[in-house]
């Protein structure tokens, strides 16, 4: 037998690529066909109906939309400014909270518990309640001489507080999730608490817990839209205000879709990472 012949696939391996390609023409075309369906029930249940005409040109006016564009986007810079600042602030919160919530002894019973109910109350506010708290509890605090202080930054602090109480059940989970061992192990190499908990296990709770953080983090992208109810004139107040302009409601279209488009790299990204974590941890247990 020679080295070609020894090497040439078997016949039951033959058997086994001819089923797979069958079976990729098969889902190509089911695909295919479902899509040209769910467009034709889409087509008869939406585009034509007797009211798309005027739901058309109430949120769908290309000249709206083009107009609108310069003020929402001078507004939607100011919501990534926002949410620049807010994201630091979260992860420097919440990991100080995680870590709290996971000191050991009882001498650390008042910072643990501290932690804890920080962590419950801002979980059971609603953030657009916390935002109005904050909007107008922080500069009543100063009285009527104090500075004025910008909605803006008064949004990134409700924010930092909202979410700062989810991050922070997120960190805890990961850093639970590291099995004890390598604390010990760590502790026995002579490493104190704290070179064990930022050489050893925060590094392996950061990366069991990416994709829960990065989802987190894309609810917040949209959430920053809400500090319009505190007069900062973001992409959804300056598409209030367009709208008021043009008594059309594209500009709202305009905000939504430059919200998308933010959102979507961090989400692609949240998928492939899933996926390879995933790929990862089960290589071997597919057959």
């Amino acid at each position: 037998m020679t080295n070609d012949e020894a090497r040439a696939p078997s016949p039951i391996e033959l058997e086994r690529r001819a089923f797979r390609r069958r079976q990729s023409i098969r889902s190509v075309l089911i695909s295919a066909i479902s899509t040209i369906v769910l467009a034709v029930v889409l087509w008869l249940t939406v585009i034509n109906t007797p009211g798309w005409a005027q739901v058309q040109r109430t949120f769908f006016d290309p000249e709206v939309f083009v107009a609108s564009i310069p003020r929402v986007w001078d507004g939607f810079l100011l919501n990534l400014r926002v949410l620049f600042f807010a994201v630091i602030g979260v992860l420097i919160v919440s990991l100080l909270l995680a870590v709290l919530r996971t000191l050991r002894g009882p001498v650390f019973f008042p910072l643990r518990a501290l932690a804890s109910g920080y962590t419950d109350l801002f979980r059971g506010i609603p953030l657009i309640i916390v935002l109005y708290l904050v909007g107008y509890g922080i500069p009543g605090l100063q009285g009527p001489t104090g500075a004025r202080i910008p909605a803006a930054v008064l949004g990134t602090i409700a924010l930092i507080l909202v979410y700062s109480a989810y991050v922070s059940e997120v960190f805890r989970a990961g850093i639970e999730a590291v099995h004890p061992s390598q604390r010990l192990a760590a502790r026995s190499l002579g490493l104190s608490h704290g070179k064990t908990l930022r050489l050893v296990v925060l590094p392996q709770a950061v990366r069991k817990v990416t994709p829960a953080l990065m989802n987190d983090f894309i609810a917040m992208q949209k959430d920053v839209g809400l500090i319009s109810v505190l007069g900062a004139v973001d992409a959804v107040r300056a598409a209030q205000i367009q709208v008021a302009q043009y008594y059309n409601f594209t500009p709202y279209v305009v905000a939504g879709l430059l919200f998308v488009v933010l959102a979507l790299p961090l989400i692609r990204l949240t998928d492939w990472y899933s996926a390879r974590l995933r790929a990862r941890e089960q290589v071997g247990s597919i057959v």
